[in-house]
C-alpha cells in the first residue's frame, strides 16, 4: 500500500511540476506580447489575428481576429500547428467561451483564384476586425501587415508561437476551417479532405488526378499539378513571345511566389512600393525577412536576368527596404537577406544573400 501511495505521490508531483512549468509558459507569452505592444507605442483593447489555409490546393483560406480578457489564463494555448486536434477543439471552446470578442471569417476559393492568396488572406483578417464587437486599440499578426487599416499594427515574427492573443487566433482559425473541410469530405469523399484537409498530399494529388478537380479546388494551384511537369512555365513562354498582351514581369513574380511558398517562406507582400523604388516580394524565412528581387527572361541568350541587378538597383532594394523596417514598426536590428530569383523559360534559380545590407544600416 505504501508502495502504491508512494507512486501515486509522484506521478501527482509530475503532473503539479508539468503544470507549472505550462503556466510559466503561457506567463511569458502574455509578457512578450504586452512588452511588444508598448514598445510599439499601443494602447487600449489588444487583438490577436491569424489564419489558416494558405498553402492547401483546396478550400478556403480563413482568418481570426480575437480579443482576450487580461487576465485569462488558458493552459496548453500554443500555436495551432503545434496541438493536438482533441486539444485544440478545447481551446476552442474555451476561447469563444470567454474571449471579449472573436470573429472567423474565410474567403472561398473562387476568390483566391481571382485576387490572389496573399490579398485574399489580407481581404479575411480586414473582414475579422471588422466583425469584432468591440474595437481594438492595436492589432498583434503574425509577422504580417495587413494593408488598408487605421488601426496600429504589431507585426511578430512567429507571432503564433509567442503572443498569447496570436496563439488564440490560430486556433480558432485553424479548426474552423478544418471542420469546414470535413463537412467538404462528405460533399467529396473521393479526395479525403477530411484527412488531409486540402493540403498537397500524395494521395490527394493522386484523386485530382484520377477524378479531375471538384468546385472547391483552387484553380491557380492546380497548374503544376495538371501541366504534369516540375513547373509550368507556358504562360511565361507566352507572356515573352507576346510583351503587348502580357504582363511579362507580374508572371515572373507569381512564378517566384509560388516558387518561394513551396520552400516554406511566408509571403508577407508584394510589390511594395517606396520612394527609392519597389520591393518585388517581402517574405519571411526562420526569423529572418527576405526581400527578393525578381527578374524574367525567356532564355540566357541575353545574359543572366540576375546579372541585371546591379550596384544602383542594390542601393534602391536597401534602402526601399530601411523604409519598409519603418514604416511597418521592425527595428533595424532585425535580420535581413537580399535574394534574387532568377525566372528563365528553364526554370528558377534561387541566389540567397545576392548582396549585402550596409553593415550599420545607413546608406
Amino acid at each position: 500500500m505504501e508502495e502504491k501511495m508512494t507512486k501515486t505521490e509522484i506521478a501527482r508531483q509530475k503532473r503539479e511540476s508539468r503544470m507549472r512549468a505550462e503556466m510559466e509558459r503561457v506567463e511569458k507569452m502574455r509578457s512578450f506580447e504586452r512588452d511588444a505592444v508598448r514598445a510599439a507605442g499601443g494602447s487600449g483593447p489588444v487583438c490577436g489575428i491569424d489564419e489558416a489555409g494558405r498553402g492547401p490546393l483546396a478550400g478556403p483560406v480563413a482568418a481570426a481576429a480575437v480579443i482576450l480578457p487580461e487576465d485569462l489564463v488558458l493552459p496548453w494555448l500554443n500555436d495551432s500547428k503545434k496541438v493536438t486536434e482533441k486539444r485544440r477543439e478545447v481551446l476552442y471552446r474555451q476561447i469563444t467561451e470567454k474571449a471579449v470578442s472573436w470573429a472567423v471569417v474565410m474567403v472561398p476559393p473562387e476568390r483566391i483564384d481571382e485576387i490572389n492568396i496573399l490579398q485574399a488572406t489580407y481581404e479575411a483578417m480586414r473582414s475579422a476586425v471588422s466583425r469584432l464587437s468591440v474595437r481594438p486599440g492595436v492589432l498583434v499578426n503574425d509577422a504580417v501587415t495587413i494593408p488598408d487599416v487605421d488601426i496600429l499594427q504589431v507585426p511578430v515574427i512567429k507571432g503564433d508561437a509567442r503572443c498569447i492573443s496570436v496563439a488564440a487566433a490560430s486556433i480558432l482559425a485553424k479548426v474552423t476551417r478544418d471542420a469546414y473541410m470535413k463537412e467538404m469530405d462528405l460533399k467529396y469523399p473521393v479526395y479525403g479532405f477530411a484527412g488531409h484537409k486540402g493540403y498537397g498530399t500524395k494521395t490527394h494529388c493522386a484523386a485530382i488526378l484520377e477524378h479531375g478537380p471538384c468546385p472547391i479546388h483552387r484553380r491557380s494551384f492546380l497548374g503544376r499539378l495538371l501541366a504534369g511537369s516540375a513547373w509550368d512555365l507556358h504562360d511565361l513562354q507566352e507572356a515573352a513571345d507576346h510583351p503587348s498582351s502580357r504582363d511579362t514581369g507580374r508572371l515572373g513574380e507569381d512564378q517566384a511566389v509560388r516558387f518561394l511558398e513551396k520552400k516554406g517562406v511566408r509571403i508577407l507582400e508584394r510589390n511594395f512600393r517606396a520612394r527609392q523604388g519597389e520591393i518585388d516580394i517581402v517574405a519571411s524565412q526562420e526569423g529572418v525577412i527576405v526581400f527578393a528581387e525578381v527578374k524574367y527572361r525567356k532564355n540566357l541568350r541575353f545574359g543572366d536576368p540576375a546579372e541585371a541587378v546591379g550596384p544602383e538597383k542594390q542601393k534602391n532594394i536597401c534602402e526601399a527596404a530601411l523604409y519598409y523596417l519603418h514604416r511597418r514598426g521592425y527595428s533595424t536590428q532585425t535580420p535581413v537577406r537580399f535574394d534574387v530569383l532568377a525566372v528563365t523559360g528553364e526554370g528558377i534559380r534561387w541566389i540567397k544573400d545576392a548582396f549585402p545590407f550596409p553593415a550599420d544600416g545607413q546608406l
